[in-house]
């Protein structure tokens, strides 16, 4: 027994010396200093545009103790009060406001912010303010809350005719929008639609969506944080279904979906099913062009960064490029698929093989990215596979042009076209392009401005891709 006494002592003095410890601590002295005065990681908490109806992203600041003494904090609060459109946590906690807060030695907590804005009756954005108020001491401290707030016009499963969509507020979409068949929806300059998780735009009859230079046509996520500007998979997609022809898509800009666009099995010969000029779609999980058995005319494009094909040309068709970029730098998930891949044929949901054949033409484009063979062919000996790459830079193996020989005429094979910032999805010529002045004249005629609005045929022979390298670039 004597023995068994003797071990549990340490013990007892162990936890005896941890109660002592932990006492010892929570008399730690406070502060009282009058001017003494938290630290903050930011004087100014600013949200990117916030859509009525619908709550912003979390955003959060820290507070720090610079002192060695424990520091309380007797008030933090909104000074909107109850009315506030902003709702804060502290340290895990929610609430409009607290008191008593305790800040140990050289510690620091987390405030979090939401905002949440009412409809403003407005088409023009408005700026919403308040501050987060620390009272420590009787010295008052503040940090700035700063949103902007913006009207929007909900889209919820609307099924349309024939409508004009104008710039005067953005549109948001829950669920799905259908142009109905035999139905025209004319998409006016400067139009701004933002799609919620899982929604998409679906055309069974005819949508015109030409902007300008200065004022492009926007599709993309609901989400306007910064912090949300370059996450694919926001929303579903542009779907041009079965029968839907004579689409237009003039100085759009698609990012950030599923798939950017997909047009499908509903070609016919006199009318393009989709007409696409002076647009960028960018950084989609999938693809960024599909067609399906179907008609593209593209020309000025830039399609850069999916997580499987920038264009995916199946089922046959017939496929024109003209002054397009392909650039796929995609690095969120390892990609071995090509950027671009062309098949003539398809099979039912019985296994049953179809030919189909295709037409694909691209001039002056380059084709290029992470992998040394961004083009994938998938083709029947039975059926007409009509493919020509004419004055391009395109990234192939070396065998490429044995095993399709005349498939490549005058083009550059594996250059490094020499982007400017292709991580920033800047896919302008840097000086020393292989691409600069390498063009065909004759189909630099045929669209002799690039996507910035400047002359490829006022030099020497144009330059490959949608953007003409000048000097001061």
């Amino acid at each position: 027994m004597v023995s068994i006494k003797k071990q549990l002592l340490p013990i007892v003095l162990i936890v005896a010396a941890i109660g002592i410890a932990g006492v010892s601590c929570d008399k730690d002295p406070v502060l009282s200093d009058p001017h003494a005065k938290l630290r903050f990681s930011s004087d100014t908490l600013l949200f990117d545009t916030i859509f009525t109806a619908i709550g912003s992203s979390t955003r959060q600041f820290k507070v720090y103790n610079p002192y060695d003494k424990n520091l309380e904090i007797s008030s933090i609060r909104l000074t909107g009060g109850d009315s506030s459109p902003f709702r804060i946590n502290v340290d895990g906690v929610p609430g409009k406001e607290f008191s008593d807060i305790l800040i140990r030695g050289g510690d620091s907590i987390y405030i979090f912010v939401e905002a949440t804005i009412d409809p403003v009756n407005g088409n023009l954005p408005v700026i919403i303010c308040d501050s987060v108020v620390f009272v420590t001491n009787g010295n008052i401290q503040d940090v700035k809350l700063v949103a902007w707030g913006q009207d929007v016009e909900i889209i919820r499963d609307e099924i349309y005719g024939n409508r004009t969509l104008s710039a005067e507020k953005p549109y948001l979409v829950y669920g799905s929008m259908m142009v109905d068949t035999n139905s025209v929806m004319m998409v006016e300059p400067g139009v701004r639609m933002h799609f919620f998780r899982n929604s998409g735009l679906y055309v069974a009859g005819t949508i015109i969506a030409e902007g300008s230079g200065e004022s492009p046509i926007v599709f993309e996520g609901s989400r306007t944080e910064a912090s949300y500007r370059n996450i694919p998979g926001q929303w579903d997609g542009i779907r041009l279904m079965p029968g839907s022809t004579g689409n237009r898509f003039v100085n759009v800009r698609v990012r950030n979906a599923v798939n950017g666009i997909v047009a499908d099995t509903s070609g016919i010969e006199e009318s393009a099913t989709l007409y696409l000029a002076n647009s960028r779609i960018e950084n989609m999980t999938h693809a960024g062009l599909i067609g399906r058995s179907t008609s593209i005319y593209a020309y000025n494009t830039v399609i850069s960064n999916c997580g499987y094909y920038l264009a995916a040309l199946t089922a046959g068709g017939d496929y024109t490029f003209y002054h397009c970029t392909f650039a796929n730098y995609w690095n969120m998930t390892s990609r071995r698929t090509p950027s671009v891949v062309i098949d003539n044929y398809y099979t039912d949901t019985e296994g049953e093989l179809y030919i189909t054949p295709v037409r694909a033409v691209f001039g002056n484009s380059i084709i290029h990215g992470n992998n040394s063979s961004e083009i994938g062919f998938l083709a029947q000996s039975e059926g007409a596979f009509d493919v020509l790459f004419d004055h391009c830079l395109v990234a192939v193996q070396p065998s490429f042009g044995e095993d399709f020989e005349g498939l490549l005429v005058n083009c550059l094979a594996g250059d490094d076209p020499v982007f400017i910032d292709p991580a920033n999805f800047n896919f302008r010529l840097d000086k020393g392009s292989p691409a600069i002045d390498r063009g065909n004249p004759d189909t630099g005629m045929l669209h002799p401005f690039d996507l910035d609005g400047r002359s490829r045929i006022s030099g020497n022979s144009p330059d490959i891709g949608a953007f003409e390298w000048y000097p001061e670039d």
